[in-house]
């Protein structure tokens, strides 16, 4: 027993030697990253719930179309669903490193029977042990806490993983039926102008009767006429896309949404040119990259705690009738007890190579981690300056459909009437403008629906 103490003793005092080093420290942010210190700076400060990104999606999204996709999509995606397994799995492995502090104990019974001799001077006998054997692995030099907190890093990351799904798909959600929503419109559009096409037609062949216009006239007008038809069968294509895509999000089999053309997102008006870093570190991918530095840091913390001593102590206890080389009944019970300090002298270069490969894993999250805080700025600023222009280009395409409306109504006025100067050349490019025009001002619509859902969730929306 004192024997044992004096191991212990010893590695108390390795302990106290090795105190200094960083296999026992916590994870810090590195201070001589400025980008690092400006995000763990901004984690300090209180969170603002007002802030864009920390709205329910119940207050972004309020059209009840969408909040009843959403919610589906919430609730039967497969890409959430196995987002979430994936959390399960990484707390399954974190209970086992926590466990990992406590002994092992086992129970080994055994038994066996023994006969000697023939006839009268014949003996028989039985011999059993029922031991119960304990091992504990004390962590002096913290394997064992590295290896908890590297656990416990990596649970953390795949919670900010499922969080970035669930932002994803709240987005994407959004993002398909808008999208829905512009080929609705676009497809609406498309066929009233065909229908006006079409009388077009009829117009340029009156005219054509009554030698107000030539045969190129009809010609041209039916090549247009025909052109938007073409065009109907693109929308269409890329509407069913869009209905499948809303589909797979929902996990259903594929079929058509019903959706109202009429539908509009709007959000309250944001007066900024940019974001503070502490929106920015909500973000789930951004957190996430903070725990994968924090793993590769408690990796390497735990290959510097190779090279130490690792010390255990085993239990032997139970009953047994077999004492030393003779057998007595009834038996009697027994203990033993041993402590080992294995000390690594010489692994062929294992524990050396195993560091450095740690150090270059550690550098690579860290570069890995301020790329990703980078990135999230810039997805940030690129979706809101989306969406300032976007309503800034909206309105300038509503003033030039009005004034493109106005052109086809005077040169079709003017034509029917014969005034001089008028083409039917001059007729076509008005009305082609106008479909022009108005496609893009759909278009635009959708491009401010998708800055709005896109800044939601660069800024980790939907937590």
């Amino acid at each position: 027993m004192n024997k044992n103490f004096r191991i212990i003793a010893i590695g108390a005092l390795a302990v106290t030697m090795l105190s200094g080093c960083n296999i026992y420290k916590k994870f810090e942010l590195p201070k001589d990253s400025e980008l690092a210190q400006q995000y763990a700076q901004a984690q300090e400060q209180p969170v603002d719930s007002a802030a864009f990104g920390n709205l329910d999606w119940h207050q972004v999204f309020t059209d009840p179309v969408l909040v009843d996709l959403i919610e589906q999509a919430l609730t039967n995606n497969t890409d959430l669903k196995n987002a979430m397994l994936n959390v399960d799995m990484a707390h399954a492995s974190l209970k086992g490193a926590r466990l990992s502090f406590l002994p092992s104990v086992a129970l080994a019974p055994n038994g066996a029977g023994s006969k000697y001799g023939t006839g009268h001077g014949r003996s028989f006998g039985w011999s059993y042990t029922i031991p119960a054997q304990v091992s504990w692995e004390i962590d002096v030099f913290g394997k064992q806490l590295n290896n908890k907190r590297n656990a416990q890093a990596v649970y953390e990351q795949t919670k900010d993983y499922a969080q970035a799904a669930r932002s994803q798909i709240i987005s994407a959600t959004a993002n398909t039926y808008y999208a829905i929503v512009a080929l609705e419109n676009q497809l609406q559009l498309s066929r009233t102008t065909a229908e006006k096409w079409r009388e077009s037609v009829q117009v340029m062949k009156d005219l054509k009767e009554a030698g107000r216009v030539n045969e190129a006239a009809v010609v041209q007008s039916s090549a247009q006429y025909y052109s938007i038809l073409a065009s109907i069968t693109d929308i269409e294509v890329s509407l069913d896309e869009m209905y499948n895509t809303m589909s797979l999000l929902l996990n259903v089999m594929p079929q058509k949404w019903t959706v109202s053309p009429n539908a509009v997102l709007e959000v309250p008006a944001m007066y900024r040119e940019s974001v503070p870093m502490c929106e920015l570190a909500a973000r789930p991918d951004v957190r996430a990259a903070e725990r994968g530095l924090a793993a590769a840091y408690y990796t390497t913390a735990g290959a510097r705690a190779a090279f130490y001593p690792g010390l255990n102590i085993t239990a032997n206890g139970g009953f047994t009738n077999l004492l030393g080389s003779m057998i007595s009944n009834p038996g009697d019970f027994f203990i033993q007890l041993a402590g080992s300090l294995t000390i690594p002298l010489f692994s062929r270069g294992a524990n050396i190579a195993r560091l450095e490969a740690a150090k270059a894993q550690q550098k690579q999250a860290m570069n890995t981690f301020e790329y990703t805080l980078m990135s999230a700025s810039a997805e940030v600023s690129d979706a809101m300056t989306l969406y300032a222009k976007s309503g800034e280009k909206r309105d300038l395409l509503r003033q030039q459909v009005q004034n493109l409306e106005k052109s086809v109504e005077i040169t079709e006025e003017l034509l029917s009437l014969g005034t001089s100067g008028t083409t039917y050349l001059e007729v076509l490019t008005a009305q082609q403008n106008l479909l022009a025009a108005q496609m893009n001002e759909i278009t635009c619509e959708n491009n401010r629906a998708r800055a709005v859902i896109n800044l939601y969730q660069s800024l980790g929306g939907g937590r």
